[in-house]
């Protein structure tokens, strides 16, 4: 990448302050750029995030701007998010102008004041696609996507985040998600050789239906039914606003001990190293950095069989995968681990491998990267299909 250009100047405008998986990309995406340019994020508040942002070399401006959440998934509410962006969009403008940004990069399609922004101050934007939301209104899935048209490139995370933007993820760029491996990779000890009781069960990420923490407890309830001595831990926590769905969650595990709320964990090798295997039971993932984390642990993983997760995850080589939003197909998904615990420990030796090489950092960086340069370049017009196979 060379030495850093004190000119160039690029703008990563991001939608929160927190801790899980499209921030910790946000992370890496700035350790790919901070070598060539001087980098400045946007966040909406201060949180978290900052400091791993700041460690990467990156410089971090506080400016809040409406996101986009499901309140907003309505044409009444996409209204009511452009009346609140059009009243924070000079702000955005003035700060592209001021630090003179060479490009904006947009991570995720949640704020989509900052691609009007930088049309307005003529700045060339890449918007970083995290989101694969394909069971959306077709009148608000093109709302949705309609600003991507101010953006010169897209870059999507999977092939199934491509599918879900229609017109748009046709031009756009698949870049998978480079993962950070454990901080000490030889100190990653596989799982136990022999199981005994209980059998540990982690589920890392947000408390919320997208996720699939429902259907986790209801699972290890299944299992516990048909005999297995199994727990689980819940390593994550809610957005504000979702605090009614912990509640459910809570009354759905009971008192019984099997289920544990460990809430957030700023790193999620301690998690992996305490459980004997991991489960990714979304409704919705567009990626699913957590699945690519367990296999660099060296856990077994089960996972469901949805979007993004079928790109990381092949049925009996890596994995195993089972039919999305269903407690009992999570319940034999696990037991089928369980009962071949040998190989079970075989094939997360392999997942190990595969991960590394298919969603590591280097690769990440590089393409990212070259994508910024394609951007940038004025000699070389936007590409309009790209592949990263």
């Amino acid at each position: 990448m060379g030495e850093r250009d004190p000119g160039s100047v690029v703008v990563l405008a991001h939608p929160s302050p927190d801790l899980y998986g499209s921030d910790r990309m946000l992370i890496e995406s700035a350790r790919a750029l901070t070598p060539a340019h001087r980098v400045l994020v946007t966040l909406p508040a201060d949180g978290p995030l900052a400091q791993p942002l700041r460690e990467a070399g990156a410089e971090v401006v506080i400016m809040p701007v409406p996101v986009l959440r499901k309140a907003y998934m309505s044409p009444l509410g996409l209204v009511r998010l452009a009346a609140a962006s059009l009243r924070t969009l000079p702000g955005a403008v003035r700060l592209l102008r001021r630090e003179r940004a060479s490009a904006l990069y947009v991570n995720t399609v949640t704020i989509p004041l900052w691609l009007v922004a930088a049309r307005l101050a003529r700045v060339p934007a890449l918007c970083h696609v995290h989101e694969a939301e394909d069971d959306v209104p077709g009148p608000v899935r093109a709302a949705l996507t309609a600003p991507l048209r101010l953006a010169r490139s897209v870059v999507v995370n999977s092939a199934a985040s491509a599918a879900a933007l229609g017109a748009a993820g046709r031009r756009s760029e698949i870049i998978y998600n480079g993962v950070e491996e454990p901080p000490d990779p030889a100190a990653v000890t596989g799982p136990r050789a022999e199981l005994t009781s209980p059998v540990r069960v982690v589920l890392v990420g947000r408390l919320s239906p997208r996720k699939g923490s429902d259907v986790a407890v209801r699972a290890v309830k299944e299992l516990r039914g048909r005999g297995y001595d199994a727990t689980l831990t819940l390593v994550g926590d809610v957005f504000p606003g979702y605090e009614w769905f912990e509640q459910e969650l809570r009354a759905l595990a009971g008192d019984d001990g099997s289920v544990v709320f460990a809430g957030f964990r700023s790193s999620v090798w301690e998690s992996f190293a305490e459980a004997d295997l991991a489960i990714v039971p979304s409704r919705v993932e567009p990626f699913g950095n957590v699945a690519v984390e367990a296999m660099l642990a060296g856990r077994p993983v089960v996972a469901a069989a949805t979007q993004g997760l079928v790109e990381i995850v092949t049925d009996g080589e890596n994995g195993v995968l089972v039919p999305p939003d269903d407690p009992a197909a999570l319940a034999g998904g696990i037991a089928r681990l369980l009962d071949d615990w040998d190989g079970a420990r075989a094939m997360a030796k392999r997942a190990r491998a595969d991960a590394a090489e298919r969603f590591g950092k280097d690769r990440y960086h590089r393409e990212l990267s070259g994508a910024l340069h394609r951007l940038t370049d004025k000699t070389t017009a936007p590409s309009r299909t790209q592949s990263t196979r």
